[in-house]
């Protein structure tokens, strides 16, 4: 199936791993996905620059295929993880959150592929003026940081308002989705949901079994203070955390867990919470990522948090990536043969 998306990445499916931190900063999965046709990425947000560049060299241990790392330049050490995916000559860079005009020159200067995460067409437009290569644009089904708009809405958005290729990330999880995202505009899919409920995911098999009894609706859209969202498997966990107010000390104690979990110098911990906007924000941001690293790591529901998208209710089976690669490509291929011959006999 070729794409766009396809030829601009030197990948076989226009399909690609979404960034989740302790799921998708495993080489296993990142190389998984790659092998099987789709675009591995590898998430760098809870890993320090050391560890990212030791996850660079073992995915390409892993894989000949192009991959792709990420960057949330409004985490910790975004710079100096970007500045390693740049001196590994990193094939595909992502990024979100932040200005990365020093990374698209950077990575153009070794022919490397630069890819904007947005959820507004204002920053869609801003990316491609800086030299984007294309866009993931995210929809408020997404797991991840989703805007207020629906994929359904905000692709066609910025498809039409932009020249570089559209990749739509919230919702998708089959060839349905895939067929239903070309059509909107896009030129292929970004999956996180699905490809962390495949067998090569890391994820403790219980927790796994929590999410396929999960329906569409048992998921948690938080607002946070710094301005972020993201979407929870709505447990006691995540409810506790949509309703708790943050104290100042409790803001200050979770802030340094991400101090000792990512060996943060003090200055960099009030740097980084000057960024978030303050003390409160960064300290979302410690929670939300010690909660995940709970249930993805620990296998604890009970206090830990699972982040996950919408579609997590029609997932009910647990695949290889090239299982689930294979049958999203064979699906929507049989789709739109089935589409064209409809059209012609109605003709």
């Amino acid at each position: 199936m070729e794409t766009r998306m396809t030829n601009l990445l030197g990948i076989k499916y226009p399909i690609m791993l979404a960034g989740m931190g302790f799921i998708a900063d495993d080489p296993k999965l990142v190389a998984a996905v790659s092998n099987a046709g789709g675009l591995g990425l590898l998430a760098t947000s809870v890993l320090t620059p050391e560890q990212t560049r030791a996850a660079v060299r073992q995915v390409r241990a892993l894989t000949d295929k192009p991959f792709a790392a990420n960057v949330t330049l409004q985490f910790a050490y975004a710079r100096e993880d970007a500045e390693v995916l740049l001196e590994e000559k990193v094939p595909v860079i992502n990024w979100s959150l932040g200005n990365a005009d020093w990374i698209i020159r950077a990575a153009h200067e070794y022919g490397g592929k630069v890819l904007g995460t947005v959820v507004r067409a204002r920053h869609a437009l801003r990316a491609e003026q800086d030299g984007a290569d294309a866009l993931i644009v995210t929809g408020h089904e997404a797991a991840g940081h989703g805007g207020d708009v629906t994929s359904l809405v905000l692709i066609p958005a910025i498809a039409s308002r932009v020249k570089i290729p559209v990749i739509a990330a919230g919702g998708f999880c089959d060839g349905k989705g895939l067929v239903a995202a070309l059509a909107l505009g896009a030129e292929g899919i970004s999956m996180g949901t699905a490809f962390m409920l495949t067998k090569e995911s890391r994820l403790p098999e219980h927790i796994r079994e929590l999410c396929l009894k999960a329906t569409e609706e048992d998921t948690l859209y938080l607002e946070m203070p710094d301005g972020l969202g993201g979407r929870l498997l709505k447990t006691r966990a995540a409810e506790i955390m949509a309703s708790e107010r943050l104290s100042l000390m409790k803001s200050l104690r979770s802030a340094m867990e991400i101090k000792r979990m990512l060996d943060i110098p003090m200055w960099r911990l009030l740097l980084d919470g000057l960024k978030a906007r303050s003390i409160q924000g960064l300290a979302h941001q410690a929670i939300r990522a010690t909660s995940l690293r709970s249930a993805i790591l620990d296998g604890d529901e009970r206090v830990g948090t699972m982040t996950v998208g919408q579609v997590i209710g029609r997932i009910n089976d647990v695949p290889t990536c090239k299982e689930l690669i294979d049958r999203i490509v064979a699906e929507a291929e049989e789709i739109i043969e089935a589409t064209r011959e409809k059209v012609f006999a109605q003709g």
